[in-house]
């Protein structure tokens, strides 16, 4: 399999829609479609900080990453965080998430972060196995409350 990471482009739409609601179902979430439209209008806005790559193979995407550059209290230098990693089930141990991961890391380190971090579900432990390979357990974490808007 020749694997191909390359920048989230228009024309990717459907196939880039239909991993994105694949990654909501893993999830067991299923977001409005307004956040769909809106995430997707982002990745092309050229003032917003929020990106996509996607990995392809024989002219079919096989995974997604979107990530986000943001200031930090802890550093001078802004970091990167990798919100959303997905690849589709019949891809998934060939190498697909490790190289959009590694995709990140190049872009990070170019637009001059000094850290890329990211969360997962403790039940997601095929992805640990990656996860565990390619960067460190931070022993953070997470808490959150909704806000009512």
């Amino acid at each position: 399999m020749q694997l191909t990471i390359r920048p989230l482009d228009p024309a990717d739409r459907p196939a880039w829609e239909a991993l994105w609601r694949s990654y909501q179902i893993f999830y067991k979430t299923d977001l409005p479609d307004v956040v769909t439209e809106t995430t997707w209008t982002r990745f092309f806005a050229p003032d917003e900080p929020v990106h996509a790559l996607v990995a392809e193979a024989d002219g079919v995407l096989l995974g997604l990453v979107h990530y986000l550059f943001h200031r930090n209290t802890w550093m001078v230098e802004p970091v990167c965080y990798l919100q959303d990693l997905f690849t589709a089930e019949a891809a998934r141990g060939r190498g697909v998430g490790r190289g959009l991961i590694e995709a990140v890391y190049a872009a990070a380190a170019q637009a001059g972060c000094s850290r890329v971090y990211w969360m997962t579900h403790e039940t997601n432990a095929q992805a640990m196995r990656l996860y565990d390979q390619v960067a460190e357990k931070s022993g953070f974490l997470q808490y959150r409350k909704p806000l009512q808007t």
